[in-house]
């Protein structure tokens, strides 16, 4: 038996007593129970007689009494105990918390996956930071929690792709690449550039490859250094990843969607269905049609 196993029998059994009660109100289809914040208060606990005691116009702690009566010699609870005007706090026992040990055991990396979301297909896109500079503390982050997420989302049965949006269209990439020139042509860097000593360590990489790139003019010159640059970082980062163990099934890349005109097409179209307009200059998307106020 699974954890989540008894959580359902043990919240199936309440509403089975308080079904056999007969407290003349509607009860709720399913009981979900809590985890008490203080271990020592139970392995679960529940709030439920407070909330049928106005509708079934009694004391939040009769409704509990019988809540507790009626779960005992229950095979999987060890203990009921009513806290305040009527909090519920359940103890499971050691038997079937035990049983959870041994399946664990069993079924080894298998134990936890399931089929409640075979059939969906999920599109989970994390990290994608800027491919301008290293990764951070705030990008490993968010990498395990995104690769964590992918990994219970992948036991629980769907099929998931993990993505990694790479920002690598925008002035940032004209500025990394003005900052990379500057620093490999010893010039100083633009203020709202790039700055660090990672700058100068990619611009000395670029060079040391490509050295007829500082003959360029400044115009070839940015647009050389942002594509040597970017390969360089980028390649960097999924290192990084890599050795952190998390790994993507997807790289998309933002400039692909400006290749063979495809955002224009697709401006157009969302134009001429009406569902973005022009207004003051800017193109504005209209939300409000689908639910988004």
């Amino acid at each position: 038996m699974s954890e989540a196993t008894i959580q359902e029998a043990v919240a199936l059994a309440i509403l089975e007593v308080l079904s056999a009660a007969q407290l003349g109100c509607e009860l709720p289809p399913t009981l979900i129970l809590d985890r008490p914040k203080n271990r020592d208060h139970g392995d679960y606990a529940s709030s439920i007689a407070l909330a049928l005691a106005k509708p079934a116009g009694k004391n939040p702690r009769d409704i509990a009494l019988i809540i507790q009566a009626g779960l005992a010699g229950h095979k999987d609870i060890e203990s009921v105990d009513i806290a305040g005007p009527g909090f519920i706090n359940i103890t499971v026992a050691k038997s079937s918390q035990g049983a959870v040990i041994v399946q664990a055991l069993t079924q080894g990396e298998k134990y936890g996956h399931g089929k409640v979301l075979v059939g969906t297909a999920i599109n989970l896109e994390f990290i994608s930071a800027n491919p301008t500079g290293p990764l951070h503390l705030g990008h490993t982050r968010w990498a395990a929690v995104g690769d964590a997420l992918g990994r219970v989302l992948s036991a629980a049965g769907a099929r998931v792709e993990r993505e990694f949006y790479i920002n690598d269209r925008g002035v940032q990439m004209d500025k990394f690449g003005a900052s990379l020139r500057a620093a490999a042509l010893g010039e100083s860097i633009p203020e709202d550039g790039y700055h660090g000593e990672y700058i100068l360590d990619l611009a000395k990489a670029i060079v040391a490859k490509n050295p007829a790139v500082k003959s360029l003019n400044e115009n070839e010159g940015i647009a050389a250094f942002r594509d040597l640059g970017y390969a360089l970082q980028l390649k960097q980062q999924q290192d990084v990843l890599d050795a952190f163990g998390t790994h993507f099934d997807i790289w998309f890349s933002e400039k692909s969607l400006y290749e063979n005109d495809f955002f224009k097409h697709t401006q157009a179209k969302l134009l001429e269905n009406g569902h973005v307009f022009i207004h003051e200059g800017a193109t504005w998307l209209r939300t409000t049609d689908f639910g988004d106020d």
